[in-house]
């Protein structure tokens, strides 16, 4: 896929979590399997590779569509100079997986990262197990793998099983097969206009009544349309919120040009997140 780097660059992707975790397989289905990678421990080590050009690109969870917004990533994107280049849905299929010979009424403990868990919760229910959290879902199967654990299982993708030689116990334990995560390509490019677009960007209001409703006015009287709106605490002053909004267009578009340049007149703050290539619509 196109990334808006020079053909000759070689592309270095940072993500959280172990070899096998879903941001790398969304950065394999997005880049194309010419790439390096480059495992982060946390989030903000992502972001921290990018903008100290240890990579070249990062790709970061922003949603899942059973279990909302992932916050850390939004806070990040707010304290970064990095831009949002590009989006990716990702169909999550999560499985069961333990060290080989180990059969499913041998676990005793599963181990995940919180939201995969989360995502589980009536097939963990059936199986009346101990419920471990852990930071990354293919880390805990690396986990279970490297300590050799017999009663344990991990909830990871299936190409997490077959990375670290692990057998898959259950498929598709998700409660919802509509288990899709958003992923944001993060950089220090911008990308061109395609007419298919998105932009992503944060803004505060002033505190007088009607301030919000006014603020996405602007976009309504130009037929914009929102695709998404989340509120997040600023952290600084008690019960003021920073929005996060994405909109179909480019700001290079003349209509949201000039809804950006009418909201400033509602805002105290506004940050540009980015323009990028509308991902396709899980089907």
């Amino acid at each position: 896929m196109h990334t808006g780097l020079h053909r000759s660059t070689k592309l270095i992707v940072a993500f959280q979590g172990e070899r096998g975790a879903y941001s790398e397989e969304a950065a394999l289905s997005y880049f194309g399997s010419k790439i390096e990678f480059l495992p982060c421990k946390t989030l903000k080590a992502v972001f921290q590779a990018v903008e100290s050009d240890m990579a070249t690109v990062g790709m970061v969870p922003v949603e899942n569509s059973l279990e909302g917004a992932v916050s850390e990533t939004y806070d990040l994107l707010l304290s970064s100079n990095l831009i949002v280049s590009g989006e990716y849905n990702l169909r999550v299929r999560h499985c069961l997986i333990a060290n080989q010979g180990v059969r499913i009424e041998d676990v005793r403990r599963v181990y995940s990262h919180p939201q995969a868990l989360a995502q589980c919760r009536r097939f963990l229910d059936t199986l009346g197990v101990e419920i471990i959290p852990y930071y990354d879902t293919a880390g805990s199967a690396y986990m279970i793998k490297r300590e050799r654990l017999m009663d344990a299982a991990a909830i990871a993708s299936k190409r997490a099983a077959e990375i670290y030689s692990l057998q898959i116990l259950a498929e598709s334990i998700e409660d919802s097969p509509n288990n899709y995560t958003r992923f944001f390509v993060i950089g220090k490019f911008e990308r061109e206009p395609t007419g298919r677009d998105k932009t992503s960007i944060v803004f505060t209001t002033k505190h007088v009544p009607g301030a919000l409703y006014a603020a996405l006015g602007v976009f309504a009287r130009r037929g914009i349309n929102l695709t998404k709106i989340e509120s997040r605490p600023t952290k600084q002053t008690p019960w003021e919120y920073n929005f996060y909004v994405d909109f179909e267009g480019h700001k290079l578009d003349v209509s949201v040009h000039e809804a950006l340049e009418e909201l400033k007149a509602h805002t105290l703050y506004i940050k540009i997140l980015g323009s990028y290539p509308k991902a396709e619509q899980p089907t």
